[in-house]
């Protein structure tokens, strides 16, 4: 086998599967070479979720005519000239690679100028060749568009997400730029309509707040360390606001965002004890140190890095956080300021003075028989049904349930030809509802259950573009969700069978939002089976306790209306029958 050196356009190409892999990515190398030209001001336009249109236009320092023809040139950079530099990089950019690998697998137009130039150059470029270079007008900064991406690499493009979770994508590499510069005004804008107009902000908390919502922000306290190796600022959020779906977890070192599941585990151990199994807290954790002592060049994303003292920054971080959440005193914390929240009487020194002297009497009817009900008659070893129908209940399910009991609001127990018919009412209640999604995602659509009152939640931006991307299939689910600003909806309603309390429907979202972030299945009938699978488990985790008879006979109902009522879609059993013989053996 012949050994050659590859073309520069194939270099390149290899190069942009590194640091191109989705519309995001092209977003996030623009911006951050945005913020490092000194801009003040940087717009994102997106077309298409980025598929066909990506544009981002500053005002920062430019770019003559020989450097903005040499910055698609692969290592092609202004930050670093020696081995020594890159042990004190503080920028953004520094490999050269991001142009290239841009220009690689789209069509490219630049547009510069300087502040001390009359003119700016623009440069156009398609699958790393250089089209077109000439003079235009233009107002000092760089404004650069990349249109058709992927167009030269159709395998790339098909392996593109839906729409939705492109741009959720987008909103994520915005927001974590966003955040290292409050001083910065950003603004984002998807097919016309905008997403963030961003102005500069007076402090990080702003930022936070104008990115992500007043309640993300309102849930947040400070944060602060100072070490000889490292020093530390930022937020934690409360307990109590610690939610399934990740998100607002943010880790920054002297100014650039990074992964950590190591630092992660620093923050969730101060927060253990606090918060349940399965939630995560939010956090914008600051980090600053010597740059020689961090390299930030072990990836081509630039997304992770690598401390000199990795153990040392876990300290730090764990105990930041676990010092502020025992100054703001979370456990055990009520929040007065909640509607929901149960009253809790004031007693004061004179509280025996109401105490009653004796305790309340209870009025019992000696003559009361449980078992003389017109449905049946009780005799000793075994029940005798007197509707003459009844023993067919599993034939003929469309007949009513005569006689119900309710145990702790987990089971329903009710006569049957042999016995007793136990029931799991969470597993019965999957049952009906995974059914009912079937029915609403392949026919006619789902009953709706409208609140009572309500129920607003905020989402944040990202999500909120996800649900309205999806706000057919909801509603044909039975969700009646309207969006209210940018990063907040209303739940006007629920499927027939779901929770309309405000805590629930709160949970409900957050747990929906997972739902629907799953684009792992996408084949027909499989999808529709999955999803409805998914949204029966979160019906039935988010119901109110069963305590009437009669919902518990309607449930009953629905269950053995089901084609399969003894079993969940799973395969776990919905009910078990005790058989008389098996009651005489107890007595």
């Amino acid at each position: 086998m012949e050994l050659r050196i590859l073309p520069g356009n194939i270099a390149n190409m290899i190069a942009a599967g590194e640091v191109v892999q989705r519309p995001a990515s092209v977003v996030k190398e623009l911006m951050e070479n945005s913020v490092d030209a000194g801009a003040g001001q940087v717009s994102v336009i997106i077309g298409d979720s980025g598929r066909t249109l990506i544009q981002v236009i500053d005002d920062g320092s430019g770019m003559t005519p020989d450097e903005a023809v040499l910055c698609f040139e692969r290592h092609a950079t202004s930050k670093i000239a020696t081995a020594e530099d890159l042990q004190e990089i503080m920028t953004f950019g520094f490999r050269g690679e991001a142009l290239a690998s841009i220009a690689a697998v789209a069509e490219v137009s630049l547009k510069t100028r300087k502040a001390d130039q009359e003119t700016a150059c623009k440069v156009e470029m398609a699958g790393s060749a250089h089209v077109s270079t000439s003079e235009v007008s233009a107002p000092v900064g760089t404004n650069i568009s990349v249109r058709n991406l992927f167009y030269n690499i159709p395998a790339r493009r098909k392996f593109l997400k839906s729409d939705s979770v492109e741009l959720k994508h987008i909103i994520e590499e915005f927001t974590k730029v966003a955040l290292t510069r409050p001083e910065i005004g950003f603004s984002l804008s998807h097919n016309g309509k905008d997403i963030f107009v961003l102005r500069p902000a007076k402090s990080l908390k702003y930022r936070i707040m104008d990115l992500l919502g007043t309640s993300v922000a309102a849930d947040l306290v400070d944060l602060a360390a100072d070490t000889s190796m490292v020093s530390l600022r930022g937020f934690a959020g409360r307990p109590d606001t610690a939610k399934k779906t990740l998100g607002n977890q943010f880790f920054f070192v002297n100014g650039r965002y990074f992964r950590s599941p190591y630092l992660h585990k620093a923050v969730m151990r101060a927060y253990e004890g606090l918060i349940p199994e399965g939630v995560t807290p939010a956090y914008f954790i600051y980090i600053e140190t010597d740059p020689g002592s961090v390299d930030v060049n072990i990836s081509p994303t630039k997304s992770e890095v690598k401390f000199e003292d990795d153990s040392l920054v876990f300290q730090v971080v764990y105990a930041a956080v676990k010092e502020t959440l025992g100054k703001n005193s979370f456990a055990g914390a009520i929040d007065f300021s909640n509607p929901e929240a149960n009253d809790m009487p004031v007693l004061g020194n004179h509280f025996s003075e109401y105490k009653p002297d004796t305790a309340p009497k209870v009025h019992v009817d000696p003559d009361y028989d449980p078992f003389a009900s017109p449905g049946f008659d009780f005799q000793p070893g075994r029940y005798v049904d007197k509707h003459e129908d009844y023993g067919k209940l599993f034939q003929d399910k469309s007949l009513p349930v005569t006689q119900t009991i309710i145990l702790g609001g987990r089971f329903i127990v009710a006569p049957s030809k042999d016995g007793l018919m136990v029931v799991s009412v969470r597993r019965a209640r999957e049952r009906v509802l995974y059914d009912r999604a079937l029915a609403a995602l392949t026919k006619d659509g789902h009953v709706t259950q409208t609140n009572m009152f309500p129920v607003k939640v905020q989402v944040g931006a990202a999500n909120r573009t996800l649900l309205d991307s999806k706000a057919p299939l909801l509603e044909s689910l039975g969700f009646d969700i309207s969006p209210f600003g940018t990063d907040t909806v209303v739940v006007n309603g629920v499927p027939d069978g779901f929770s309309g309390e405000a805590g629930k429907v709160e949970t409900m979202v957050q747990d929906l939002l997972l739902i629907l972030s799953d684009d792992s299945v996408s084949l027909p009938g499989v999808m529709e089976s999955a999803m409805a699978e998914k949204i029966a488990l979160l019906g039935a985790s988010s119901c109110d306790p069963l305590t009437s008879p009669m919902e518990a006979r309607a449930l009953l109902d629905a269950l053995l209306s089901s084609v399969n009522p003894e079993l969940t879609i799973s395969g776990k059993k919905t009910m078990a029958i005790m058989t008389t013989a098996q009651i005489e053996k107890l007595f």
